[in-house]
């Protein structure tokens, strides 16, 4: 299992799960790095098993994917019955897109796609809710990529909400948490996610290959300092406001 970065200051790290060959950690990973995580990078998809306790780990990234949290993979159903692992440790949990979507399935919640078929493909205004607002300060406008959304799970804080998909980050218990938006994107990623997903842009509701680019030079300063202090929060116990 490759591993990423040099744990420092005792630090243990960061369990990433990633869907494809050349999936990256982005910039979630670059940093939890300079926070002082290795990460321990696993790929389920080709075959890669996942550690049957986070004892070692100072938690779980689970990244998107093309694939949906409904597919009758084999990969798919094991990740998603993993996630008891986190959840019964009581472990720090990220689910990013396909991540935060498995973590609704293995919540009892639903993943599905709109029946007017609209898209979030490129940026779009977000809303934190007040219990959003309590825990930091959110950008205005984020980073989508995706076709289907899901249900807040029961018992689940909705932190933040989108016009089209109305749950976009939420947190299940004390140490879980979802979010249907990208924040993790380098400026390479992105370019590559623009040629690869051309063909998605005639989806209702997504933006042309221009807007993607044109959108991060408006909005994603922004973003990514707020996915700074949200990785502090997550992993490192951190409030970003005072009480």
């Amino acid at each position: 299992m490759p591993i990423e970065g040099e744990s420092r200051g005792g630090k243990r790290p960061v369990l990433v799960v990633l869907h494809q060959e050349r999936s990256s950690a982005g910039r979630v990973g670059q940093m939890l790095i300079k926070k002082g995580h290795a990460l321990d990078i696993r790929r389920p998809a080709l075959g890669e098993k996942l550690p049957e306790t986070l004892a070692g780990h100072a938690g779980a990234v689970v990244f998107g994917g093309p694939m949906s949290a409904n597919d009758p993979d084999d990969f798919v159903k094991t990740e998603i019955d993993w996630l008891n692992v986190p959840l019964k440790e009581n472990r720090p949990y990220l689910g990013i897109c396909l991540g935060a979507q498995m973590l609704v399935r293995q919540l009892g919640g639903k993943v599905q796609a709109r029946k007017d078929g609209q898209t979030e493909i490129g940026w779009y205004p977000l809303q934190p809710t007040e219990k959003g607002r309590l825990l930091m300060h959110w950008p205005q406008m984020v980073y989508h990529f995706h076709r289907e959304g899901f249900d807040l799970p029961h018992g689940a804080d909705l932190l933040a909400k989108g016009d089209t998909y109305p749950n976009q980050a939420f947190r299940y218990g004390e140490n879980a948490w979802g979010l249907q938006f990208h924040a993790e994107l380098t400026r390479a990623m992105m370019q590559r996610w623009v040629v690869h997903g051309e063909h998605r842009f005639i989806m209702p509701n997504a933006q042309k290959g221009r807007e993607h680019l044109e959108g991060r030079m408006l909005f994603d300063a922004a973003l990514k300092a707020w996915l700074s202090q949200f990785l502090d929060i997550v992993f490192e116990g951190k409030r970003a406001l005072a009480a």
